[in-house]
């Protein structure tokens, strides 16, 4: 299948570890210009070379989208970069799973004003576009009460809210709006392989939950966003895609 990505212009916060660095790899990979943050230069610098050596046209942005006027100057620069902008991909989360209100502070500022601040400053240059699309990651946490019920799982179900909110306003100006709400997903110097080596028994538990019998590769919650994000999936908005190998048992109509 086409996606139909080729040549158009993609912005991911949190495009160099985890979910986040794979789907920058994804789009990319389909012929798509795109810009992405993270917090640590280094690490900006690295996938950025990587991307730039595989022929891609990439450019990356130290930033902490906490930072509201950060992100929005980091957007204005990118479409003059790239010449506008077709796709957003909201990604950057706190991780902030904890009990007390520094978690919420962290969480709303981060996971939910991130993504909030990500659609406004973007949301000039999606009118422009002529295969405008937005997508936001939220989590299972968002379905159902888990381990990281509290300001994680309620911000991350808030997300869902907004984007499918957008999506219902934006359908008129032919913008669509969806999110992908992951399971557990397990990559280097991501906050699963920490729990295993710091909380292994919490690690045994979670996946002794997966049916599979494993978790998630990052590669293969980023195919999902990409299409998503693609003009092959035109006439998809306003959809939450679980991709979590059965692992939530709630039906979802």
């Amino acid at each position: 299948m086409d996606l139909q990505l080729a040549g158009l212009r993609a912005l991911v916060t949190g495009g160099t570890k985890g979910i986040g660095h794979a789907i920058v790899e994804g789009l990319a990979a389909e012929g798509a210009s795109v810009a992405f943050c993270a917090r640590t230069g280094a690490d900006v610098t690295a996938t950025e070379n990587k991307l730039r050596g595989d022929g891609a046209t990439a450019t990356g942005c130290t930033l902490d989208v906490g930072d509201g006027e950060a992100l929005t100057r980091w957007v204005a620069d990118s479409a003059a970069e790239l010449g506008g902008i077709d796709i957003i991909v909201s990604n950057v989360s706190a991780l902030a799973i904890g009990e007390g209100e520094e978690f919420w502070k962290q969480s709303f500022e981060v996971d939910m004003m991130g993504t909030v601040r990500l659609v406004t400053a973007a949301m000039p240059f999606l009118e422009q576009s002529q295969a405008p699309a937005i997508v936001t990651v939220s989590s299972v946490s968002g379905r159902e009460i888990d381990f990281a019920a509290g300001a994680y799982g309620t911000f991350k179900a808030a997300i869902v809210h907004y984007t499918q909110g957008l999506a219902y306003q934006l359908a008129a100006k032919g913008i669509r709006a969806n999110t992908i709400s992951p399971g557990n997903t397990k990559f280097p110097g991501g906050v699963w392989e920490n729990i295993e080596q710091n909380n292994p028994e919490l690690y045994k538990e979670a996946l002794a939950l997966n049916p599979t019998g494993r978790m998630a590769r990052p590669e293969e919650i980023a195919r999902a966003a990409v299409f998503l994000a693609s003009p092959a999936a035109s006439f998809i908005t306003g959809t939450n895609l679980v991709v979590d190998g059965a692992l939530t048992r709630g039906v979802q109509f």
